[in-house]
């Protein structure tokens, strides 16, 4: 029996993991969340559960008890939220992940998969996006995105683990964004505030998207991803890898499946001065860096997981986007979701 242990497994990648390894008959799951989910409700009901607040100063002592003896942890615990409050975000997000790592080290754990991003990686320019890049690509992440410099922080954090504790084998997932129609009331909150309601996507098929010519990323499903951590565990892979579908998403694609009539371009300061101002007037809680994010991260080669994981995405980009629009229109939500995020 394979003992995994997820750390922060309500959120949007948590629930995809659990649904996951549930479909493993061999695999126990633990999850440790900051609150516990309701145990009535998949996914949740099939794991062992423990409260635990990655960030909190006795973190590690607790964390220890609950990571003895499993075969893996895989540490999703992340806060998007609260933007103005920037520690906050910090106690969770680098304290959180440095408190898994030495509570891995500590209870002698043989493998520990972490969640990155696409985020942690160097920005580039319009042009460098026509160039996929691989897992050597620097992760020195955007300097003007909290989101990527945490998660390029944690970058350094890994490599220095690696360097101390070679017989752990330390896992890097390097996703796109990441969709699903369970998430679309929590990723709602988390980027547009409650000031717009999620039946808005309704109402938009007669608009135009303005959006600036930069904004090409990638995308992915929850359950694709969700497998890309299984096949780690599965095969006791370490090292980076970058997780994405295709195509990759432009404009006028996220025009096409949110059914508006199309795409226009507008400056990229322009929607930047328009997010900074409505953030700092808390009219929704996204600041500027996510702009930043999505006009400056690479587009990523995934040769390596085809290859060594053998990894390939079952929902395309696309579809991914199109399950969370549908998520919108019915005001689907994870039942219990916390705001922790891989």
């Amino acid at each position: 029996m394979t003992r995994v242990v997820v750390v922060g497994a309500t959120g949007n990648v948590g629930t995809a993991v659990l649904r996951r390894l549930s479909a493993e008959s061999d695999v126990q799951v633990v999850g440790v969340a900051r609150r516990l989910p309701d145990l009535h409700t998949a996914p949740y009901g099939d794991a062992v559960w423990h409260a635990v607040d990655v960030g909190a100063p006795d973190a590690v002592d607790q964390l220890v008890a609950v990571f003895r003896g499993a075969d893996a942890v895989v540490n999703l615990a992340w806060a998007l939220q609260p933007t103005h409050d920037i520690p906050t975000q910090y106690r969770t997000n680098v304290v959180g992940t440095a408190n898994v790592l030495e509570a891995v080290a500590r209870a002698e754990v043989p493998q520990v998969v972490v969640a990155s991003s696409v985020g942690a990686y160097r920005g580039v320019d319009v042009e460098g996006k026509r160039h996929r890049v691989d897992e050597s690509f620097p992760t020195d992440g955007i300097p003007t995105a909290t989101y990527a410099i945490h998660k390029a922080e944690n970058e350094r954090a890994m490599d220095a683990f690696a360097a101390a504790h070679p017989e752990v084998v330390l896992t890097r997932l390097r996703p796109g964004l990441i969709f699903q129609r369970a998430a679309a009331a929590e990723i709602r909150g988390l980027f547009l505030g409650h000031l717009v309601p999620m039946r808005a996507v309704r109402w938009i098929q007669w608009a135009v998207l303005p959006l600036p010519y930069p904004f090409v990323f990638q995308a992915v499903h929850a359950d694709d991803v969700a497998d890309a951590y299984w096949r780690t565990i599965d095969r006791r892979a370490g090292g980076a890898f970058n997780i994405a579908a295709e195509p990759v998403l432009t404009p006028p694609r996220i025009a096409r499946v949110l059914r508006m009539r199309g795409a226009v371009r507008i400056p990229l300061g322009l929607l930047r001065g328009i997010v900074t101002l409505t953030w700092r007037l808390r009219l929704q809680p996204t600041d500027a860096g996510w702009i930043d994010i999505a006009a400056s991260v690479p587009v990523m080669s995934t040769e390596r997981a085809r290859t060594e994981l053998g990894w390939e995405a079952r929902h395309t980009a696309t579809d991914a986007l199109r399950d969370l629009v549908a998520g919108f229109a019915t005001e689907t939500n994870v039942p219990g979701s916390g705001p922790l995020s891989g």
